[in-house]
């Protein structure tokens, strides 16, 4: 009896330490299982993170890309540029539909990303190195446009110094009419005071001495102007050449001029009826005007 109370306090020993045991084991997987998951939740954010990570270097990429390609002005680059942003955005489609924890895709998308980031940091060297030449040249050409201008300028300057110059030689070499006198003459070319007995009319002038004139022969025009800007005239052909236009003269003479000084007189045939009043006597030769001069015929 004895034997066998002896033997069931055994079974319950063994039976409670079995129980104890098995207690122990669904514990410890139970805390081992948490601690796994705990671990791969982190894993899960961490992969889910670096995933993000990689998303954001592709789109950052992308508008570097854009920057780059919309500063240069070079077809074959720009195209260089355009292909890789387009692997860019073919990547980047591929990794957002890849999980977070296909850990060897992203890894090898990431691998990829930086290729493309070297062969675009090639592409942008390429860049500086025509941007640094675009500034060389675009400097020598605002040199060489200074140049230009200067010599423009200068060129400019000295072309209106010599028209000045020529109009003041051009002006110098004018001929002039001075010491004018009008003096009435009868049939007999005598003087005479009285208008009615008036015959001819002498106009007696100077030629100034002007050695920048061209020498040679010339022709003077009168042009006679009554009080009523009649010119008068005895034929209406009679007309030579002043600013662009033909205009009638009284009388005309041909002289021979040499530089110096010329002391002459021209006469107007009185043929027709002349009033009293102011009249003006114009001397024309060389297609310029070179004497005007008022005069009264009152008596």
């Amino acid at each position: 009896m004895e034997a066998h109370k002896r033997n069931n306090l055994i079974i319950i020993g063994i039976a409670t330490l079995i129980i104890g045991i098995l207690a122990y084991s669904v514990y410890y997987f139970f805390r081992k299982t948490k601690e796994q998951e705990a671990e791969m939740v982190e894993v899960v954010e961490m992969m889910n993170f670096e995933k993000k990570q990689v998303e954001k270097e592709f789109a950052d990429l992308t508008v570097e890309f854009d920057g780059y390609t919309a500063n240069i002005k070079n077809d074959s680059l720009v195209q260089k540029l355009q292909n890789e942003k387009m692997k860019v955005k073919q990547l980047l489609d591929e990794l957002k539909v890849t999980k977070s924890t296909n850990a060897k895709r992203i890894s090898e998308l990431k691998a990829e990303l930086a290729g493309v980031r070297r062969i675009m940091i090639q592409y942008v060297n390429q860049i500086d190195s025509l941007n640094s030449a675009n500034k060389v040249l675009v400097h020598q050409n605002v040199e060489v446009t200074k140049k230009y201008h200067a010599v423009s300028e200068t060129a400019a300057q000295l072309s209106k110094e010599k028209e000045t110059l020529n109009q003041v030689v051009s002006r110098a070499a004018i001929l002039e009419v001075t010491h004018f006198s009008f003096v009435p003459l009868n049939s007999k070319n005598k003087k005479v005071g009285w208008f009615t007995q008036m015959a001819n009319m002498q106009f007696n002038y100077t030629i100034t001495k002007n050695v920048t004139a061209q020498p040679g022969e010339k022709t003077m025009y009168l042009r006679i102007t009554r009080p009523d800007d009649e010119v008068l005239c005895k034929n209406k052909n009679n007309v030579f050449q002043y600013e662009n236009k033909k205009i009638v003269y009284s009388v005309s003479k041909t002289f021979e001029y040499t530089g110096e000084s010329i002391v002459d007189a021209m006469y107007w045939k009185v043929e027709e009826i002349i009033p009293k009043g102011n009249y003006r006597a114009e001397f024309f030769a060389d297609g310029n005007r070179i004497g005007s001069f008022s005069f009264t015929v009152e008596k």
